[in-house]
């Protein structure tokens, strides 16, 4: 029997709404069970549009103990519905706050709601942490239970004012004065977690807070948001007729918190709006990107092709803060890298490759750098590279590629930081290829070595290998190309492969060769 079609929850992040209305909802209750059964004091960073808010707005049901909600789903009973613990949530997820003056009114707003909510009459204390603390001592004293503290979007403020540190220096003060209450409040605390997409410095927002078990890469919590393959094949069935499974997956699939072991999970927006929309598009990406993400990696020269496979420590995944902020960390916290794998080398110390989760975040932040890399016009200039591909046209190709590369404006060099570094025309070639949503592999393995480039694209195979001539004599790329043998690893595939040897001067700021036959 076809499993009947519900309403698709997008946008919505009230539990009692999706429960009690009809619209698909994935169980992460087994993982809130576990959650609450081992610990008190959590923090769990995802990225935007990831089901943060969801999460923590069941949290708050279960904790008041609304029990008709959660029958039916995995948690109902193995929980007390006798105890009802007074719950505090604080949200930062709505408008964007661009001074001290309105973080605090902001605040003060949502603790005088609490206040009135839990029958807390007493007037609220001139000082924003002592009113934050008294809220929490009341609500216990009150209700007879220690309360819940549920933080949503957490770091949001300090966020939106990234680009004037200053600004958002004070913000994260004003942050820091509330959140260094929690350390005091204990005796009065059953819960805490505070939810946000980056993950500040324990010493430089939450005061000496030692004990917050951050749950941000622990393998049973990783799906704790997103959904995973078998949700989409069980809970979303009856939305499946009609879309190219493998084509889900490869578009929006891939977000993983872990080594391999843990499973790969789906970005819920772009899942409910491909199943709303019936097409494939860059849902997420295109909600919101962050103007200061492009600006940062223009300035710091980041080499492109090498995102999809960027090695770094725990450490800088985890570092973030106003005056020091990580390529590696800013990129897997905001959701543009995800975990590949993880390697212990040596005891104790985590080694973590990051690259691109799926086809829509390697596409579209390719094609949101092409700008900082010097391509202006880069919507025709794609389709003139699609065309060319598809009528395997490497002439045209090499045409198109030259035109490209002499389009970029002498002026440019002198003013764009992106242009001093080494590797900028190898950057240029790959995000023109990636910002067009092509497969493409960088440094692809084969027994004898590693390729550049491979793209697979329309029944052929596309093998590049780049040189630049001030370093190598002419000729030297494609050779390289033939005397490896980098085509064996594809002769099974029955595709025609072309290797293609494509070769830069410094000098010209331009192709010089570009030399091809078929394998």
């Amino acid at each position: 029997m076809a499993q009947q079609r519900k309403k698709l929850p997008i946008g919505i992040q009230t539990f009692a709404d999706i429960v009690g209305g009809e619209y698909y909802y994935v169980d992460k209750t087994p993982q809130l069970h576990q959650l609450v059964a081992e610990g008190k004091y959590y923090f769990l960073s995802r990225p935007r549009r990831f089901g943060k808010s969801l999460l923590i707005d069941t949290l708050k049901c279960l904790f008041e103990g609304r029990e008709a909600l959660f029958q039916g789903l995995h948690l109902h009973d193995k929980w007390d519905w006798q105890v009802h613990h007074p719950v505090i949530r604080l949200s930062f997820a709505d408008g964007v706050m661009q001074s001290r003056e309105g973080l605090d009114a902001h605040i003060r707003y949502q603790l005088q709601q609490h206040r009135e909510r839990l029958g807390i009459e007493k007037p609220q204390p001139e000082l924003i942490s002592s009113d934050f603390a008294e809220l929490i001592r009341l609500a216990h004293q009150h209700h007879g239970q220690r309360a819940v503290v549920l933080v949503d979007e957490y770091d949001k403020p300090i966020l939106d004012n990234i680009t004037e540190p200053e600004r958002a220096r004070e913000l994260r003060e004003g942050l820091k004065n509330i959140y260094s209450v929690l350390k005091d409040a204990d005796p009065h605390l059953a819960f805490v977690l505070l939810t946000g997409v980056s993950k500040f410095s324990k010493v430089s927002l939450f005061s000496g807070l030692n004990n917050l078990n951050d749950i941000t890469l622990d393998t049973p919590y990783a799906d704790i948001c997103g959904y995973t393959e078998a949700d989409i094949d069980t809970v979303f069935a009856a939305e499946l007729p009609g879309l190219d499974r493998d084509e889900i997956r490869r578009w929006y699939n891939g977000y993983r918190w872990g080594g391999q072991e843990v499973a790969a999970v789906y970005n819920p927006f772009d899942v409910l709006l491909l199943f709303r929309k019936r097409k494939f598009g860059p849902y997420w990406f295109e909600s919101a990107t962050p103007t200061f993400l492009v600006q940062l990696l223009a300035e710091r020269g980041v080499f492109t092709p090498r995102l999809e496979q960027l090695q770094t420590e725990a450490e800088l995944l985890g570092r973030f803060d106003v005056d020091q902020i990580t390529t590696e960390g800013l990129l897997f916290q905001t959701g543009y890298l995800t975990v590949h794998d993880v390697e212990e080398p040596m005891t104790g110390y985590w080694l973590y490759t990051l690259g691109y989760p799926n086809r829509e975040v390697e596409s579209s932040l390719n094609q949101a750098l092409l700008p900082a890399l010097g391509l202006d016009n880069a919507a025709p200039q794609r389709l003139t590279l699609f065309r060319c591909l598809q009528a395997h046209d490497l002439a045209g190709l090499e045409a198109h590629l030259k035109a490209l590369y002499a389009s970029l404006p002498h002026d440019w060099y002198r003013n764009n930081p992106i242009a001093r570094y080494e590797g900028h025309y190898a950057s240029v070639f790959y995000s023109h290829f990636a910002a067009l949503g092509l497969a493409i592999t960088v440094e692809d393995a084969s027994h004898t070595g590693r390729v550049d480039m491979t793209v697979d694209f329309a029944g052929h195979l596309y093998l590049f290998e780049f040189k630049v001539v001030e370093q190598l004599p002419e000729g030297h790329a494609l050779q390289q190309l033939k005397d490896k043998g980098y085509a064996d690893k594809y002769r099974g595939q029955g595709k025609p492969t072309h290797l293609i040897g494509v070769e830069f001067s410094r000098a010209q700021r331009q192709i010089v060769a570009f030399d091809h036959e078929m394998a």
